[in-house]
C-alpha cells in the first residue's frame, strides 16, 4: 500500500467505521449485517487464501510483529479498505484482551449441504445441537488436523462464526467446508452420499476402535448437556463409546471428536506407508 492509499489515522472511539465493527460482537448485528469479525494474523491469512471477501482490516502498526507487518499490504490487494487506527482506538476492537494489531470485517460465507462436493471415502463430522462457540472452533481444528472432508453443524445453537469460534478454530473454520442444516436434513444429506453413521454415545454399545471408519462416514457428536436426539439413534447408526475409567462419565465433545476423528484417520492411513 502506498503512501497515497494509505487513510488517515483513526484516533477516535466513536468513529463510524470503528462503532459499526464494535457492533459485530452482537450475534444479531453479524446475523443483521452478514458479516463477521476476524481478529487475528493467522486468521485473517486463513480467510484470506480461502476466499472469504474481506471489507475492511483495521490495522495498529504498534502492535504488528516482524513476521505480520506486511500482511495489511497483503490484504489491501485483495480489495479490502485498511484503515489505520491507534493503539487506544485498537483495543476498543480487539475481542477480549488479544491485541496482535489486527482485525477484520468480512461477509459471512455461507454454504449450503448441496454446495458441498466430498470425495470418495469422505469422512464427515455432524456436530448436534453445539451451544458455546469454543467447542466448535476446537472441533474444526481436530477436523482440520485429522483430514475431515467437512463438518455439519445441524440444529446448532450458536452462529458459525462467533469470534470465538474462529479464534478456538486458529483460523480453520475458513479452510474447512463448514454448513449448518436441520438434524433432518442432514439425515437425508447422508443417505444421499450412502454415508455410514457413527454416533458418539455414553451408553453407545460397541467401544469406537470396533468400527470401520474406513468407507463414506459420519461421525456425529451431540452437545455436552443434551447430547443426541433421538434423531440419530436406529438400526442404520453404529453407537459407540469411548472408555471411561474415572469418576467423570464424558468428555469434553472437542476431546471425543478428537478422539475419533484420528482413530479414522489411523484405520485410513494403516499400511499405507
Amino acid at each position: 500500500m502506498t503512501d497515497g492509499e494509505r487513510k488517515s489515522l483513526i484516533t477516535s472511539r466513536h468513529n463510524p467505521h470503528v462503532k459499526e465493527a464494535v457492533r459485530l460482537r452482537d450475534r444479531r448485528h453479524r446475523e443483521k449485517q452478514e458479516r463477521i469479525l476476524i481478529d487475528g494474523a493467522r486468521e485473517l491469512r486463513r480467510a484470506a487464501r480461502a476466499g472469504v471477501r474481506l471489507v475492511q482490516v483495521f490495522v495498529c502498526d504498534p502492535l504488528l510483529s516482524g513476521d505480520d507487518s506486511r500482511l495489511p499490504v497483503e490484504l489491501a490487494a485483495t480489495g479490502c479498505e485498511v484503515l489505520p487506527v491507534n493503539e487506544d482506538v485498537f483495543h476498543k476492537l480487539a475481542f477480549g484482551q488479544r491485541a496482535e494489531g489486527l482485525l477484520g470485517v468480512a461477509e459471512t460465507p455461507h454454504r449450503t449441504l448441496q454446495s458441498l462436493a466430498l470425495p470418495a471415502g469422505a469422512l464427515v463430522a455432524v456436530l448436534e445441537g453445539v451451544e458455546k462457540p469454543g467447542n466448535l472452533g476446537a472441533v474444526l481444528r481436530s477436523a482440520d488436523a485429522a483430514g475431515v472432508s467437512a463438518v455439519v453443524v445441524a440444529d446448532g445453537r450458536t452462529d458459525l462464526y462467533n469470534p470465538n469460534a474462529i479464534r478456538a478454530s486458529l483460523g480453520t473454520i475458513f479452510v474447512l467446508p463448514l454448513v449448518e442444516a436441520t438434524g433432518r436434513q442432514t439425515r437425508e444429506w447422508l443417505a444421499e452420499k450412502k454415508c455410514s453413521i457413527v454416533a458418539a454415545r455414553v451408553d453407545g454399545a460397541v467401544p469406537y476402535t470396533a468400527v470401520d471408519y474406513r468407507g463414506p462416514t459420519a461421525i456425529v457428536l451431540g452437545s455436552e448437556a443434551a447430547g443426541l436426539s433421538p434423531l440419530w439413534s436406529g438400526p442404520d447408526i453404529r453407537a459407540v463409546r469411548l472408555p471411561m475409567l474415572g469418576a467423570a462419565d464424558s468428555l469434553n465433545v472437542s476431546v471425543t471428536a478428537a478422539v475419533l476423528f484420528y482413530e479414522a484417520l489411523r484405520q485410513r492411513t494403516a499400511g499405507a506407508a
